[in-house]
């Protein structure tokens, strides 16, 4: 009797760059019930007094026959259809054979019937293209593992189906309508929104029933599943027994009977001129790739001509909120300074979308995630000159339309564009003019309008101010 089960069984993911057709697994199964255990002991005397010069006790030879059909141990290949006694039996028959797929199966049976017959008694598979691999979905493995509760990654993916499964007819027409939908149910999330790689599966399953009474289809568990896709990925569950304990297998109905179950990676490694030549390519591969990226990118790098600051700013307004009306944009412009100058034909403006509020805490925030990028140069006129220049100025106005097209001014702001290089996230505050009297509250209420500045400069001292501030 076994002293130990391994109660890990979990699945494991392995990535690999080999192809997945070279994976070897080898299975074995025991039964540990007391009939065997008892067998198996008388068996052990025997071959001791047959070494000490005992007499031969020839009432083992049926025990010893039975025993032989309660332990099985077979490598089998990715994909590699090992057939059950239950198919035996199905696809004997040509009639009852449906598809191309079963009556290749009919084929194959027959040719292993006339010659070697099968080399699998209790072990089988399901592979990828049975009709049985979703199989898993009916019913439950009866390898004993600890009680869990299902991720909430687990809870998605369980919607996902097998992409054979769930194929649907190809149609030339798209349907025009709701192509988009705004408001979408808890189940239109759970089939539609989860990303669906292509996975091919297989089954290794147990025959576990009484000794000759095998294909029976209650008698039939799940020993382990393996999934691979197109990325290297192999998820395998129950992971193989390394140096654990075995697995533990108790069927179902009134004998409750106990199995044990060893899983063992046999796949071969690779050979030393194949790693070899496979370390060749990837490195020709990546010197291409590199070759590549610097054909692209080119040696020589454009460079100012002497005595000029080129300064690129690449920015992003993200959002803005605690202002008054909703449906937000933002008008703004970039001003430069005395000995400043940009290309003809680059704009220093631009307007963002309109976008609506969202509230979050206690503000409205409209989120607008609108991209910009200015490039400019500085020449100095005086070379003797040591002091720093001005800096670009981004001046910002923000503005509300509602759905009477009434606009509103909702404030003014600007930011000097920051000296050092790199990633700054800034905070512009704004501000608005205000009118005194009831009387400009409601224009602005009703018909939208509001005071505006003559110039969106006047927000700071201009940079054409000749005066001291």
């Amino acid at each position: 009797m076994a002293d130990g089960w391994s109660t890990d069984t979990g699945e494991a993911v392995y990535r690999s760059r080999d192809a997945v057709k070279n994976l070897k697994m080898k299975i074995r199964i025991q039964r540990v019930t007391s009939t065997a255990a008892l067998s198996q002991h008388l068996q052990q005397q025997v071959l001791t007094q047959q070494e000490r010069g005992g007499i031969e006790l020839d009432t083992l030879n049926s025990q010893s026959q039975s025993a032989g059909d309660d332990d099985e141990e077979l490598v089998v290949g990715w994909q590699e259809k090992l057939f059950s006694q239950y198919e035996v039996d199905l696809f004997q028959s040509e009639s009852v054979c449906q598809t191309p797929l079963e009556r290749q199966y009919h084929t194959e049976i027959m040719a292993q019937e006339r010659t070697r017959g099968r080399r699998n008694r209790r072990i089988f598979t399901y592979t990828d293209f049975d009709r049985f691999t979703n199989w898993e979905g009916h019913s439950q493995s009866m390898v004993t593992q600890v009680k869990s509760n299902p991720t909430f990654l687990a809870e998605r993916m369980a919607n996902v189906r097998h992409r054979r499964q769930d194929r649907r007819p190809v149609d030339s027409t798209i349907p025009k309508s709701r192509l988009i939908t705004w408001e979408p149910s808890e189940d239109f999330v759970k089939t539609s929104h989860v990303v669906n790689t292509p996975v091919q599966t297989m089954h290794i399953m147990g025959d576990l029933g009484p000794p000759g009474k095998l294909g029976q289809k209650e008698k039939e568990c799940l020993l382990c599943t393996i999934r691979a896709d197109g990325n290297g990925v192999v998820t395998i569950k129950p992971d193989f027994n390394k140096a654990k304990e075995p697995y533990r297998v108790e069927t179902e109905g009134e004998k409750r009977e106990v199995w044990r179950l060893t899983l063992e990676n046999v796949s071969e490694g690779i050979r030393p001129e194949e790693k070899e030549r496979e370390q060749r390519m990837y490195k020709d591969l990546y010197v291409r790739h590199k070759d590549y990226l610097n054909s692209l990118v080119g040696q020589d790098f454009e460079m100012p001509p002497p005595g000029i600051l080129r300064l690129l700013v690449n920015g992003e307004i993200d959002s803005a909120k605690g202002f008054e009306y909703d449906n937000l944009y933002v008008h703004f412009f970039l001003e430069l300074p005395h000995n400043w100058s940009t290309l003809p034909f680059h704009s220093l403006s631009g307007v963002t979308q309109t976008c609506r509020t969202k509230t979050i805490g206690k503000d409205d925030v409209a989120f607008f995630s609108y991209p910009f990028s200015f490039e400019s140069f500085f020449r100095r006129e005086d070379e003797t000159e040591e002091s720093l220049p001005q800096w670009p100025v981004l001046y910002f106005k923000v503005l509300s339309l509602d759905f009477w097209q009434r606009y509103r001014n909702e404030g003014y702001g600007y930011l000097v564009i920051p000296s050092t290089p790199g990633k700054h996230t800034i905070t512009c505050h704004t501000w608005r003019p205000l009118q005194t009297g009831t009387v400009s509250e409601l224009r602005r209420f009703f018909i939208g309008g509001s005071p505006e500045l003559e110039d969106y400069s006047y927000v700071r001292v201009p940079g054409t101010f000749k005066g001291i501030c």
